[in-house]
This record gives structure tokens, C-alpha cells and sequence, in this order.
């Protein structure tokens, strides 16, 4: 590596250390949870395409180590590890306007739910070499009219 590189190089750390904040919470303040397959809520979470990046409002139980915390969990999401990184929390600031009620979903021991259908609004058969395949369009959700 020359001198213009490590030159480079530094310039490129300083500029993003400059912009980079440690974030730190308190016990008893509010955040927000990432929804994402990796902290375990995107999979138990109905995949919308709408759905929203972050879920809560939850209270910091305690802080575990210099990284994570310990977060009280609504029951719906019970099942989950309540420990988090901290890239996975955004802090809260309390406003009427943010109050969400998120759907009530039954999840089970293996982060999946049962869904029930509401009708078939239609049928067909297709022909796929010399296979019958039946195709099922069925409504999921009388309010929105989600189907598959």
C-alpha cells in the first residue's frame, strides 16, 4: 500500500467516524424494534408489502453488556429472545400521532401462524405436460380484499 492509499484510507475512517453516533439507552425509555428477519419479529410478523420498518413502543428492562439490551416484549411477540442489539432499536420520542395497534396474530412455538381464508373466488385447471394442476384464487382478508 503506498502513501496516497493509507492517505486515502484515513480520510475515508475519519469521515465516517465523524458521522457515526454510539447509541445508548436508558433503563425505562421507549424504542423502537427493527422488523427483520434477522432479530426473529420479520418472521413473525405477516409479510405485507407495506409493512412497517420498525414496531412499538417497548420499555429497556436493562442493558446487557455495552451492545445489547433487554427489552419488555408485547405477548404476541412472547416467543422471541428479548435481548437486542443496539442496531436493531431506535429510541422513541412520545407522540400521540405514533400510537399503531398491530393485528393480533397467534404465533406458534416455531414462528409461524395459521391464517384463515374468507372465500374462493376462483378456480381453474391448467395443463402442464400432460399434468393436471388446480389453481385456487382465495380472499384472505375481507377489509383489504387480499388475495392469493
Amino acid at each position: 500500500m503506498n502513501s496516497y492509499d493509507t492517505w486515502h484510507l484515513n480520510r475515508q475512517t475519519y469521515a465516517k467516524d465523524k458521522r457515526r453516533k454510539p447509541l445508548e439507552f436508558l433503563e425505562g425509555e421507549h424504542v423502537f424494534l427493527k422488523v427483520t428477519a434477522t432479530t426473529g419479529v420479520g418472521r413473525a410478523i405477516e409479510a405485507k408489502k407495506l409493512n412497517p420498518k420498525f414496531i412499538g413502543s417497548y420499555q429497556i428492562l436493562k442493558r446487557i453488556g455495552p451492545m445489547a439490551y433487554q427489552i419488555a416484549l408485547s405477548p404476541f411477540l412472547s416467543n422471541l429472545h428479548d435481548v437486542f442489539h443496539v442496531s436493531q432499536l431506535m429510541k422513541y420520542i412520545h407522540d400521540l400521532s405514533h400510537v399503531l395497534e398491530s393485528e393480533a396474530v397467534q404465533i406458534k412455538e416455531n414462528l409461524t401462524f395459521e391464517k384463515q381464508s374468507v372465500s374462493v373466488i376462483d378456480k381453474k385447471v391448467k395443463q402442464l405436460r400432460g399434468k393436471s394442476i388446480n389453481l385456487v384464487k382465495v380472499i384472505w382478508d375481507e377489509v383489504t380484499n387480499e388475495a392469493t
